[in-house]
């Protein structure tokens, strides 16, 4: 099993320390890490951990990504968790809005603040305390922008416009976000528009990514960002690689659209694009994408086209699959610990253990962890990579007559 640790920040002033103290000859020393400025420190309570829910991503591949969500259960036999308990030593502590951090293996698999804390009592005198927590998404949720006009840059310029307005001021330590290919035009933005449903606006624009990683950092990945066959993780029922327990298929129109119609709220045009092709076989499917932001017609048309090529076919797609690490070596362990959204994996497929194996590569776009006592099981949420942006030099994605698309 991986070791699991699981820490609250919680402001532990009252209680004496470990804190800096003026004039002190030893706790006044700066340059001592054993004592700190004093506020917020982070608490291990892996202890009293009975289990551990973690969801982060979306469902689909046309989604856009949900706010990543912790749920852990705790024993609170001492009513250490009760916040009218004056005995607690976390007293005036069991508040919403505390930060939290979950790691696995020392990997970092969550970062975000508490919500709710719910308390259960049983007759039996069985305690337990459940804190429920929510990714900064919760924060872009709450907050909005004043009424101005945004200048003509690129989408992952505009982001990082978003995140320093005055409104926001989301830490720039706290960011990865890429440049962006597309260039957005002067939107004129209306007061008290919600920061994340912007924010998704421009994820949509660009088709791009906009999440929050598991370390907490604002993460945007444009639609450059290319897969690579060559480093990718292999999972597999072979014996060739990493083992997995449980496969989800879906083979459907789940995301099929052979119309695709796209507007712009800067040149106030539509574009449709259609695969007739495909709307002989299988009859119309719409996808429609309202209001976004490019600055050019051009930009338009290109999305337009690309989405009705991506998507004209129904989809024979692994659509999850679970790993459980305590089956796995410590060194597999942390290959699947030290999965992101938006990596890329190899997937090995032996339907009824009847060969020829499926072979596929696939994005991640969930991630999930169900942790007890006892086992620790992470499923992955996948998006077939059956078409995608051409890879110069890639063995596999740079194949032409597989589906790979030149990028626009």
């Amino acid at each position: 099993m991986p070791t699991e640790l699981v820490e609250v920040g919680f402001d532990l002033t009252g209680t004496g320390g470990p804190f800096l103290t003026l004039d002190d000859p030893i706790a006044g020393q700066l340059d001592n890490p054993d004592w700190l400025l004093g506020g917020t420190l982070f608490y291990d309570i892996s202890s009293r951990v009975r289990s551990i829910e973690l969801t982060r991503g979306k469902s689909r591949d046309l989604d856009t990504f949900s706010a990543g969500e912790a749920v852990v259960q705790l024993n609170n036999y001492d009513r250490a968790f009760d916040p009218t308990y004056e005995a607690s030593p976390f007293y005036g502590n069991i508040v919403p809005k505390r930060e939290v951090r979950i790691s696995s293996n020392g990997i970092i698999q969550y970062k975000g603040v508490i919500d709710d804390w719910n308390l259960q009592y049983a007759v039996s005198g069985e305690s337990t305390a459940t804190f429920v927590a929510s990714d900064g998404f919760v924060f872009f949720n709450n907050q909005t922008l004043g009424a101005g006009t945004a200048v003509v840059q690129t989408s992952g310029e505009r982001i990082n416009a978003i995140l320093d307005d005055p409104f926001v001021q989301w830490p720039v330590s706290q960011r990865a976000i890429d440049t962006g290919v597309t260039v957005l035009g002067a939107d004129v933005i209306a007061d008290n528009t919600n920061v994340l449903t912007y924010l998704k606006l421009v994820e949509q624009t660009e088709l791009g990514r906009f999440f929050i990683g598991k370390d907490g950092k604002a993460v945007f990945l444009d639609r450059t960002v290319a897969p690579s066959s060559s480093v990718a993780v292999s999972l597999t029922d072979d014996g060739t690689g990493i083992p997995y327990r449980d496969m989800q298929i879906v083979y459907g129109s789940e995301q099929l659209a052979n119309e695709v119609v796209v507007s712009s709220v800067i040149t106030t045009s539509t574009t449709t694009a259609i695969d007739e092709d495909s709307q002989v076989a299988y009859g119309i499917f719409n996808l429609t994408l309202n209001d976004l932001l490019m600055n050019t017609d051009q930009q338009l048309e290109d999305l337009a086209v690309f989405l009705a090529f991506k998507y004209s076919q129904p989809e024979y797609r692994f659509d999850s699959m679970q790993v459980e690490l305590a089956d796995l070596s410590p060194a597999n362990q942390d290959k699947i610990l030290n999965l992101e959204l938006g990596d890329v994996v190899k997937v090995v497929f032996t339907p009824s253990k009847l060969p020829p194996a499926i072979v596929k590569y696939a994005e991640i776009i969930a991630i999930s962890h169900e942790v007890d006592v006892e086992t620790h099981l992470v499923t992955l949420g996948l998006a077939t990579l059956d078409t995608g942006f051409l890879v110069l030099d890639d063995i596999v994605f740079g194949r032409l007559d597989e589906g790979n698309a030149l990028g626009f």
